[in-house]
């Protein structure tokens, strides 16, 4: 009890409160902009790719490249299968294949730019359905 009213009665000073909050700022300063690094379209991909390999970084982290190696896979396969898709058919198909991917491209940008916007505001890096699958299927091979 005698430590718990030492405790209870410890008023940290003004400096030693300035140097906690300046280590606690960076170390969340850091993250964040590891985590803006991870969800930049195409180019975040090879850093996720990094952290899940040396497998070093914390929860958070190895969550968002996981998501974010997900959403890169997924959309590269999707535009080359649209793509692919555009060149075998008629050109009634072609322009809406290709529109379609114009869309699938719109669409990884704008969730990536959404990725980003929560980072900055602390918020989980979350994708409804990506996110469970990218923890499932991606978990089981790099554990």
């Amino acid at each position: 009890m005698k430590k718990r009213k030492m405790i209870d009665k410890y008023t940290p000073s003004d400096d030693d409160q300035g140097v906690i909050t300046k280590e606690i700022t960076t170390s969340d300063s850091t993250s964040t902009l590891q985590l803006i690094l991870y969800m930049i379209p195409i180019v975040g991909f090879f850093p996720s790719l990094w952290t899940l390999y040396s497998r070093q970084g914390t929860k958070e982290q190895l969550m968002a490249s996981r998501l974010s190696i997900t959403l890169a896979l997924a959309w590269i396969l999707g535009y080359l299968m649209l793509a692919t898709g555009a060149e075998q058919t008629s050109d009634f198909l072609t322009l809406r294949l290709q529109v379609l991917n114009t869309f699938l491209t719109s669409g990884y940008f704008l969730v990536s730019l959404w990725l980003i916007l929560n980072a900055v505001r602390r918020k989980k890096q979350r994708v409804p359905g990506f996110s469970r699958f990218a923890e499932q299927v991606l978990r089981k091979y790099t554990s």
